[in-house]
């Protein structure tokens, strides 16, 4: 189940102009260059940013997501029709055979699951070409970004023409690891309404990641770091073996 940032009609419609700056796509959209990609699938694609700057470039993208309205949301963008969108997950993907998948932001440690995670793996793995690469991120545990996620850091008032004011913040609920929980509140100006969603990561240790992938079949062949948050992150290329 997708969290309700994403599923909820009314958040997903305010997802993009929440979080306006997606600097973070630079260095996948590169890496699609350094690997001359022609088709990439992007899983988790939410509203279909990264998605949709992959098909400005000409390349052929699947992009799925269990968020439904998050899917709405990114069928009404200019250029949608020519993404494939699939409202689901990758444990139950059509057959493909993509250069290139991806899983940015916070998706793979969305996956808290741990057989979810390996179905997963195994999933996309099948919806690789042979010798076709998963790229994702994933949060270095080290570093404890949970403890800056506090009301105090995020409390913001957004803008959002034709929705009106929209206060938001996030607040720590439960630090169990390797699972983080965490909630944001959303309250609506125009009508008072508040809406909430909570959300768990899994912060894996690199080794553990590493001993996955080589259990599914890919071979690591890097580890780089995030030029938007270095030291932070862990962003991981693995080749389908």
């Amino acid at each position: 189940m997708a969290d309700d940032c994403f599923a909820h009609p009314r958040l997903a419609a305010i997802y993009d102009p929440l979080d306006p700056d997606r600097g973070d796509l630079t260095a996948y959209l590169q890496m699609a260059d350094e690997f001359e990609a022609q088709r990439v699938l992007d899983i988790g694609c939410g509203t279909g940013v990264f998605a949709l700057l992959l098909a400005d470039r000409g390349i052929e993208v699947v992009g799925v997501d269990p968020a439904q309205a998050s899917i709405d949301v990114a069928r009404t963008k200019p250029g949608s029709g020519r993404v494939r969108w699939i409202s689901g997950d990758a444990t139950t993907l059509p057959p493909l055979q993509v250069d290139i998948a991806t899983m940015t932001a916070n998706v793979a440690q969305a996956i808290a699951d741990p057989q979810t995670w390996q179905e997963t793996l195994r999933g996309t793995h099948g919806a690789l070409r042979p010798g076709g690469r998963l790229i994702f991120e994933t949060r270095d545990p080290s570093r404890r970004a949970w403890e800056e996620w506090t009301r105090e850091k995020s409390y913001r008032v957004t803008e959002i023409p034709g929705v009106g004011s929209v206060a938001s913040w996030v607040e720590l609920i439960d630090v169990s690891m390797p699972l983080v929980t965490f909630r944001w509140t959303y309250r609506f100006a125009a009508d008072g309404q508040l809406l909430t969603s909570d959300s768990t990561l899994r912060f894996r240790e690199r080794d553990e990641v590493e001993e996955d992938l080589d259990a599914h079949g890919y071979v690591v062949e890097g580890i780089r770091d995030a030029p938007d948050r270095p030291g932070r992150e862990f962003v991981f290329l693995a080749r389908r073996r």
